[in-house]
C-alpha cells in the first residue's frame, strides 16, 4: 500500500513534465479541435443548453429533451457532431502514433490519452464543463454538486480486440460523469449500471445501455458501472469526471471519510478547495489519491 501511495504522489509531477514536452515538441494534426466552438456541438445539444439557461428552466422540462433510463438517473443526450468526432479521434490517433511521452488515464485503462497533457483542458474541456454541461447538471443532480462543478479530469479511453476489450465494475472519482462515444465502428460492448456505491443491495439489479456514436451518457460518479467486451472493431470514448469542491471536500467519495488535503498543481486528481483566486496556481487534493 505504501508503495502505491508513493507512486500516486508522483503522478502529478510526472504529468506536468510530460505536458511540457508535448507542448514543445508535438505537432498537432488538427489544431482546430483544441479550441471549443459551437460548430463542434450537436444542434440538439445546443437547444438543450438554451433551455437549461432560460429563466423558467426546470427538471421536468429538461427531461422532455433527453432520454432517461429506469430509476437510476442515467441520461443520454446528443453532444458532438459526427464531423468533430472524426477529427478528434484522428488527432488522438496521430498523438498515439507519435514518439511523445504518454500518461494513461488510470490503472484500469491501458490505452487512452490524458487530455490535460495534450493541452486540451483550458480551451476545450473547461469551457465545455462551465458553459454547456453545468446548466444541465445543475437541474439533473443538484444534491451532488451539479451547480457547483469547479474541476474535472478528462481523458479518452480506447477499446479494441487486441488491447482493452472491456472495463470491470467500478465507480468514478467524480460527482458527475459524462461518457461520450466518439466512434469508430464497433459491435456489442454495452455499458452496464448497477447500484449507487453508498447504497448497495444484496442482489444488485443491472441495466444495459447501448453506446451511440456522438451521444453521451450522464450519470452520478458513484453509480457502479462497467463496459462489456466489444466483439469487433474499435471504440473511443471521451470521459469527463466532473467534481465539486463544495461536496467532496466535506466527504471523500472514495473512502467515505473527511479528506486530508495536500497541495497539487492544476486540478490534481482528487479534492479541490475553493479559493478566492479564480485561477489558482495550486489547489488541494486528497493525500491518499
Amino acid at each position: 500500500i505504501e508503495a502505491e501511495v508513493q507512486r500516486r504522489k508522483q503522478l502529478t509531477h510526472q504529468s506536468v513534465e510530460r505536458k511540457a514536452i508535448i507542448s514543445k515538441c508535438y505537432r498537432r494534426k488538427h489544431p482546430e479541435v483544441y479550441i471549443l466552438q459551437d460548430s463542434f456541438l450537436a444542434p440538439d445539444f445546443l437547444e438543450i443548453v438554451r433551455y437549461c439557461t432560460s429563466p423558467d428552466a426546470h427538471l421536468h422540462g429538461l427531461l422532455r429533451y433527453i432520454e432517461s433510463f429506469s430509476d437510476k438517473r442515467i441520461y443520454r443526450l446528443p453532444v458532438f457532431t459526427e464531423e468533430f468526432c472524426q477529427a478528434f479521434v484522428d488527432e488522438l490517433e496521430n498523438f498515439e502514433q507519435s514518439d511523445m511521452p504518454k500518461g494513461r488515464p488510470n490503472t484500469m485503462n491501458n490505452y487512452g490519452v490524458l487530455l490535460n497533457e495534450l493541452g486540451m483542458d483550458e480551451t476545450l474541456i473547461t469551457p465545455l464543463r462551465e458553459k454547456y454541461l453545468q446548466p444541465i447538471t445543475a437541474l439533473l443532480y443538484p444534491e451532488v454538486g451539479g451547480a457547483s462543478l469547479d474541476s474535472h479530469k478528462a481523458f479518452v479511453v480506447k477499446y479494441s480486440l487486441h488491447q482493452d476489450l472491456d472495463l470491470s465494475s467500478h465507480y468514478d472519482n467524480a460527482e458527475i460523469t459524462l461518457n461520450v462515444s466518439l466512434g469508430k465502428d464497433f459491435t456489442e460492448g454495452n455499458l452496464y449500471f448497477g447500484d449507487f456505491s453508498q447504497d448497495p443491495t444484496p442482489v444488485p439489479k443491472y441495466i444495459e445501455i447501448q453506446h451511440v456514436g456522438t451521444q453521451g451518457l450522464l450519470h452520478r460518479g458513484g453509480q457502479i458501472h462497467g463496459a462489456l467486451p466489444i466483439a469487433s472493431g474499435e471504440r473511443w470514448n471521451l470521459i469527463v469526471w466532473m467534481r465539486s469542491s463544495a461536496v467532496r471536500n466535506q466527504l471523500c467519495p472514495m473512502c467515505n471519510k473527511k479528506p486530508e488535503l495536500v497541495e497539487a498543481e492544476g486540478f490534481g486528481d482528487g479534492f479541490t478547495e475553493t479559493l478566492e483566486d479564480d485561477a489558482p496556481e495550486a489547489v488541494n487534493l486528497c493525500s491518499l489519491w
